[in-house]
């Protein structure tokens, strides 16, 4: 092979080359980034901040802020899309320090509101609170004894009524043996969109108790959230990865959200994470399947922006 035939193949290659890292390069520009949504978080001021004092009656009251300015940072870092801010209950039902998350927030977020059906004047908060900020859901606890709603009772379905006059779901944080208190209103409003916290708690409660949840699947206004993995590590020791296939097998992708991944000490590295390990979680599943848990799901039934 002479020499003018050796530098023709050799400019022939280069030239394949580079036509193929281009073609790589323009397909991965036009190729977008996976949407991530994170259905579940809490934001708070802290301690130190005067402006956005936590309620007398709130249960746990963090010391370290953990703010809407930092939470933009770790989606921006971590390449979260949007998030749902979970109005917590160290505020009880007022509403100021959400406000200010959602203000700062400027479209990348929206939120949950906390009012309470047995407590004087806090419901007729809901429909000003509806009106005024671009929020999602209400939430009810059932979380111990002393953290009920009135099951059983008008006040409690009251609540779910004025939640559906006013365009929200309903979001349950609950233990599991508290189910069946639900499940009338579950029925009875079965227009109304029930978003399932923490996988409905399935570490805290026996496995005939969470069935009760798993049977949920079979009412269409049903989310499930899949947040909040227990370590096999703590208490009651039971491997989380079938119960998250159970709920995948009940629920299937276009039922189910993702929430976690955010604190006080997240960075967006850390964030991504979390987002990689409910993958994992998921990896029986095809990857629009698992995209749509992790972002495609939530765009469509918050509205966000897919």
């Amino acid at each position: 092979m002479n020499t003018t035939t050796s530098r023709r193949r050799f400019l022939q290659a280069t030239l394949a080359a580079t036509a193929a890292a281009a073609a790589s390069q323009a397909s991965a520009q036009q190729s977008p980034r996976p949407l991530r949504i994170d259905t579940h978080l809490h934001c708070f001021a802290g301690t130190a901040d005067k402006r956005f004092p936590y309620h007398e009656r709130g249960p746990y009251k963090p010391e370290k802020a953990a703010t809407p300015e930092h939470l933009l940072a770790c989606m921006k870092d971590g390449g979260v899309d949007y998030a749902i801010v979970v109005h917590p209950e160290p505020y009880q039902d007022d509403h100021r320090y959400l406000e200010h998350c959602l203000e700062v927030g400027k479209g990348k977020l929206k939120g949950t509101v906390l009012v309470f059906a047995d407590r004087e004047g806090s419901l007729e908060k809901l429909p000003d609170l509806a009106k005024r900020l671009p929020v999602v859901a209400t939430r009810i606890h059932a979380y111990s004894p002393d953290r009920l709603p009135p099951f059983g009772k008008p006040e409690l379905k009251r609540l779910w009524s004025l939640a559906t006059d006013h365009g929200l779901a309903i979001q349950l944080h609950f233990e599991p043996r508290y189910a069946p208190g639900f499940e009338p209103l579950i029925r009875e409003f079965k227009d109304t969109k029930v978003i399932i916290d923490h996988m409905g708690r399935p570490m805290q409660g026996t496995p005939a108790e969470h069935a009760v949840v798993i049977r949920w699947a079979q009412h269409e206004n049903t989310i499930m959230k899949l947040s909040s993995f227990a370590s096999q590590t703590t208490y009651p020791h039971r491997d989380i990865g079938p119960i998250i296939r159970q709920l995948t097998d009940a629920w299937g992708a276009d039922r189910m959200i993702y929430g976690g991944g955010f604190n006080e000490t997240a960075t967006g590295d850390s964030y991504r994470q979390g987002f990689e390990k409910a993958r994992g979680y998921l990896a029986h599943l095809s990857s629009t399947d698992q995209e749509k848990i992790l972002g495609l799901t939530a765009a469509r039934l918050f509205k966000f922006t897919a």
